[in-house]
């Protein structure tokens, strides 16, 4: 019977010893994550009020301001993010989604360095009643939100 405990005891210990290793394995992987992997959105009067460290990477999203779009050389373009309390400037190199427009609802991902948002990606509304939820949230805690049309409110 002795041999039997001493089994049982040794096959416990092994479990717990894999169960330990296992736990450190997961741990330090997360540990090892790029710091960009955790992207925050955030409304353009959030950072106007609170703007992040250079190195962070994340979204803005709100409307396009009109009359605020300039091209520049090449595929560089300039433009201006409002949530109707604040407007962010944006900078963008690269092609513009086919449904971009003036007015209309956008998301950038990006950084936020020396009062310009250089965005490194630009997600445009899906369609003429779409708009980002995180943008939408936005605009309504300003109090500038409408719904396009009564019967297709995008919440």
């Amino acid at each position: 019977m002795s041999g039997l405990k001493s089994l049982k005891k040794q096959r416990r210990i092994q479990v717990i010893a894999l169960s330990v290793v296992c736990i450190l394995a997961v741990m330090t992987l997360l540990w090892l994550l790029p710091d960009d992997s955790f992207q925050y959105f955030r409304s353009p009067s959030e950072v106007s009020q609170a703007p992040p460290p250079p190195q962070e990477v994340f979204r803005i999203g709100g409307l396009v301001e009109i009359g605020s779009v300039v091209r520049g050389e090449g595929e560089q373009v300039q433009f201006v993010v409002t949530d109707g309390g604040a407007s962010v400037l944006v900078t963008y190199v690269g092609i513009l989604p086919d449904l971009f427009e003036e007015g209309q609802g956008v998301v950038g991902q990006g950084r936020y360095i020396n009062g310009t948002f250089e965005a490194i990606e630009i997600l445009a509304k899906h369609d003429e009643t779409y708009m980002p939820k995180e943008v939408i949230d936005a605009l309504k805690e300003q109090g500038t939100y409408v719904a396009p049309r009564a019967d297709v409110a995008t919440d």
